[in-house]
């Protein structure tokens, strides 16, 4: 079961709450090893100063949320492909794992998903090659299927991971997934695609649990043990497979966690961390 110092704090989980400033005030005073800021949070700090306030309380970054939204414009834009630019900058700026990418859904009024995903590989190509330059991973971030038109036509790990093999075919390191349990615990394949991975690809991993019932798919996770993934094995598995980074808790929670005192969110983080993950 990860301590403490094994977990990273996604800013999303308190965003309700804190800034980013809190944030790192905060993994410090519970013994959180990292932290993993979301672009508006850093933002508001600004990239210099947060940068300086996570390396100063000597955290891990485990990753930076977020880059892609490649179909957003409904064309591979410059000021998308330029906002990716800077996403990679902001990542190697705090010093992050990796840079995660949600990658868009369908294309405004299109219907057409298979030509939103060659728009994603195309985006995608086009920011590993400005990455590799700066010498940060990309991480795919394969949601569920129920974002598939609005948020991410990526939807599996054998999705996430045919692409990391068209566009770094050498599996290099600049190029994987970030295995977020929320969006993959229903996948019969999960096993096999985390095997498949290995930790060449494996770059970031999310835990949070899934809520029956969940009263809305987008912000009503649950606290690790509050539902019905099987955190622990998903965990076995990834680490089996060669994954030795933090364990990122990411929990959007509208109306149960992002109401709560933010330091009992984290007590509780830390708890559930060491009892159902």
């Amino acid at each position: 079961m990860p301590e403490p110092a094994q977990l990273s704090l996604n800013t999303a989980t308190v965003r309700a709450q804190w800034n980013l400033a809190q944030c790192v005030d905060g993994c410090v005073r519970h013994g959180i090893g990292g932290i993993a800021p979301w672009r508006d949070k850093l933002h508001e700090a600004g990239v210099s100063e947060g940068a300086r306030m996570i390396a100063d309380a000597g955290l891990a970054v485990s990753g930076l949320c977020r880059g892609g939204w490649y179909t957003a414009e409904g064309a591979l834009t410059d000021a998308v492909l330029d906002d990716n630019k800077r996403a990679v900058d902001e990542a190697v700026a705090i010093g992050a794992a990796c840079l995660v990418m949600v990658v868009g859904g369908l294309a405004e009024g299109s219907k057409d998903i298979a030509a939103a995903r060659a728009m994603v590989e195309d985006g995608l190509g086009q920011t590993l090659e400005y990455a590799r330059g700066a010498g940060m991973p990309i991480a795919i971030e394969p949601l569920h299927p129920m974002y598939a038109a609005d948020r991410a036509c990526v939807n599996t790990m054998r999705q996430a991971l045919d692409l990391c093999d068209a566009l770094d075919p050498d599996a290099s390191g600049a190029l994987g997934v970030a295995c977020d349990v929320y969006h993959v615990w229903w996948d019969p394949e999960l096993p096999d695609q985390i095997n498949r991975a290995g930790a060449s690809r494996l770059l970031a991993f999310h835990i949070c649990d899934w809520l029956v019932p969940t009263r809305d798919l987008l912000l009503d996770r649950g606290m690790m043990g509050d539902g019905v993934i099987d955190i622990a094995g998903i965990r076995s598995q990834v680490e089996a497979a060669g994954f030795s980074g933090l364990n990122e808790v990411e929990i959007f929670s509208a109306e149960t966690w992002w109401k709560r005192d933010a330091d009992d969110v984290l007590t509780t983080m830390v708890e559930r961390g060491r009892t159902a993950s």
